[in-house]
Order: C-alpha cells, then sequence, then structure tokens
C-alpha cells in the first residue's frame, strides 16, 4: 500500500503498529471470541485497560495521587465549559490568555458560569504570538492557557511562571513534551492529535481544587463523579481508550515524552528551515512561539496555492491546506509522524520553489 504522508491537524495520525494491533481486536480481542467493539464496559478485560490507560497517563507525565485522571466525553470543547463550571463561582473571575481560535471558544464559554479577565490577546496581530506581559488580578481563581495553537500555530515554549493555578487546554501537544503538571489545577486535551482516536477526552484535575464552589453542579458535569467511579459513571468510550491506551504504549516504548520532544523538534527544524530559506513561503508567527507541532505558513503568490496543493497531492501529502478561518497551509506534526514525512514535504517544498520563485 502507498505510504501517505498524514499532516491532518486531527484525527491525526497514530503509529502503524497501534492500529495494527486495534485493527485485530476489533475482530478478537485477547482470544475472547468478541470484538472490542462489543465487550462490556464492566468486564474485566475492559476494566484491566482502563487502569493500564490511567496508569500510563500518570507514569508518562509523572502525574501524583493527588490528582484525578479521567477520560471523558464531549471533546475539549465541552471542557471550555465545565472546567468553569466546576472551579468558578458566579461571582468570581477567572484570568484567560487569549492566543487563538480555541481559547477565545473557553472564554466564551466560562463567561456563563462567572467572570472573565482577558488579562492579554493577540488578537489585533492575527493571533501571531503569544503574549508575555500581564498583568493578573489577585482575585483570580485561575488562569486559563491554550498550550498549542493549531489553527494559527502559536505555542508557548515555556508554561507561565504565576502565582495561582493554571487550566490548560493541552489538546494539540499533551504527551509530546513533559509537563510539571503540579502547576495545573486542571489539564484537558481532546485526543485525537497525540493521544489516541476521537470520541475520548482526557481531563487532569486537582481532587483538592473540587468542591469548592456553591454551584449545583449535574452529576454528569461534576469531575468528582467520574474521579469516584474511575471514569466509569455511565458507559466510557471503550474504543477510543483503548487505542489511547495502545498509543500510550508506544509512547512509553519510544522513550517517553523527554524523547517525544527530541524528535518533535527535529521535525520542527526541518519544516521551519525549509519555510525560511524559500522566498515563496513564510511563516507569519514569531520565531520563539513556532509551534512544533502545527507549522503554519503561508505563499507570497496566492495564486499558486491550489498547484502547490496538488504537488503534496502527488507526493501522497496529505491534510496540508490550511484551517478554513485563516487559509494558507498548516503542516501538522504529531508524535506518531517520522522525520521522513516531514523530508517529503519540505523536498516538494523546496522543487516548487525552484520552478515557481
Amino acid at each position: 500500500m502507498t505510504k501517505i504522508h498524514n499532516f491532518s491537524a486531527g484525527p491525526a495520525i497514530l503509529p502503524q503498529s497501534v492500529m495494527k494491533e486495534a485493527g485485530a481486536a476489533c475482530v478478537n480481542f485477547q482470544d475472547m471470541g468478541l470484538s472490542i467493539l462489543e465487550i462490556s464496559h464492566r468486564s474485566p478485560q475492559f476494566s484491566a485497560v482502563l487502569e493500564e490507560a490511567e496508569a500510563l497517563v500518570r507514569e508518562l507525565l509523572n502525574v501524583g495521587d493527588d490528582y484525578g485522571v479521567l477520560f471523558l466525553q464531549g471533546g475539549a470543547s465541552s471542557q471550555f465549559f465545565m472546567a468553569p463550571m466546576n472551579l468558578l463561582g458566579t461571582n468570581d473571575t477567572a484570568a484567560y490568555i487569549e492566543t487563538g481560535t480555541w481559547a477565545t471558544k473557553a472564554i466564551k464559554e466560562a463567561k456563563k458560569f462567572g467572570q472573565v479577565a482577558n488579562v492579554a490577546s493577540s488578537k489585533e496581530d492575527n493571533f501571531t504570538h503569544i503574549p508575555k506581559e500581564f498583568e493578573l488580578p489577585d482575585s483570580c481563581k485561575y488562569l486559563h492557557i491554550t498550550s498549542n495553537n493549531t489553527v494559527r500555530g502559536t505555542q508557548y515554549a515555556e508554561i507561565p511562571n504565576v502565582a495561582m493555578p493554571l487550566v490548560c487546554d493541552a489538546s494539540s501537544d499533551i504527551f509530546s513534551r513533559p509537563m510539571d503538571v503540579s502547576k495545573f489545577d486542571i489539564i484537558y486535551a481532546g485526543a485525537q492529535k497525540n493521544m489516541g482516536p476521537a470520541g475520548v477526552t482526557l481531563v487532569i484535575a486537582r481532587k483538592d481544587a473540587l468542591g469548592k464552589i456553591e454551584r449545583d453542579i449535574p452529576t454528569m458535569l461534576d469531575y468528582r463523579t467520574h474521579i469516584e467511579k474511575g471514569s466509569a459513571f455511565n458507559t466510557p468510550p471503550v474504543f477510543p481508550i483503548y487505542v489511547s491506551m495502545l498509543n500510550l504504549r508506544w509512547v512509553k516504548e519510544n522513550g517517553g515524552v523527554a524523547a517525544m520532544e527530541k524528535h518533535n523538534a527535529e521535525k520542527a527544524r526541518l519544516m521551519y528551515q525549509a519555510i525560511d530559506e524559500s522566498p515563496l513561503f513564510s511563516c507569519p508567527n514569531a520565531d520563539e512561539d513556532r509551534s512544533t507541532m502545527s507549522a503554519v505558513f503561508v505563499m507570497n503568490k496566492p495564486e499558486l496555492e491550489a498547484d502547490f496543493l496538488a504537488a503534496c497531492k502527488a507526493a501522497n501529502c496529505s491534510g496540508v491546506k490550511g484551517h478554513r478561518s485563516v487559509g494558507g497551509f498548516r503542516a501538522s506534526m504529531y508524535n506518531a509522524m517520522n522525520v521522513d514525512s516531514v523530508e517529503v514535504l519540505t523536498g516538494v517544498m523546496r522543487e516548487f520553489t525552484a520552478k515557481h520563485a
């Protein structure tokens, strides 16, 4: 089968070994004569999957027992409201830094549960950088950040060092590098970038940060419900959790998040080198804020965009077209992408530059 170089922003690339094992489990899981798709979520076999998935999250990110590790449904978009619902009282204030599409959406949802201080925004600069200077009101319950911005291609090189708890949407760079979980009250991430397939959302929640507000939280939206029941209060997304477990095994077997960080840095280096050396392409983002996960770039001859995408397709490079809201191009380079795929795309860029610049 022809190899496709998958630069899609998500659902994104997964290791071939993971997909093969998951495919076999769809036919016969652990010699049960049943598919993973049809076994009971209360069975000892799936309970073991859930336990291993949680253990791998804890090991890879050094998550202590003072945090709950949850596998929920609803995507990261549900966490835009679920985090403030659990942490922010009606008269409380939370600080948000607006760095792109998903941060803007998170701000909108948080305003439904309390007061929001938009303490810094790069919106006027088309989200081409991460704001560095901001003041935090002392009364704020937490600071919310989006660690990587898939649409605009920026990323926090370092997590802000602030004297208050952090809440982080880490959907697109979770498990791509080490994180100091102890800085955060909540970390949430949609699985479909670096953890697994779409359909499950990881939440890491500090237990003693919960239950501090008077709001009557619906049972399914209260983090404590899912901590108490080990992510199995209701039927969890069995297959996405299983594939995520396999993928986290793969991360561990390949050196853990520290090794992923080095691997991703090399891919990003090759990608941005090709962009910067070309008179045809450019990256609009500040150098220090360029994402290792989501390389966004544009062309100074817009009339050639369709031709470039056709050249990418001919080289079996898929998913290079930019987000529909901003246009241009985007190369998503998640953990499972090999360096050779980036070399193929950068080769296309160089050949196209030689022909058209």
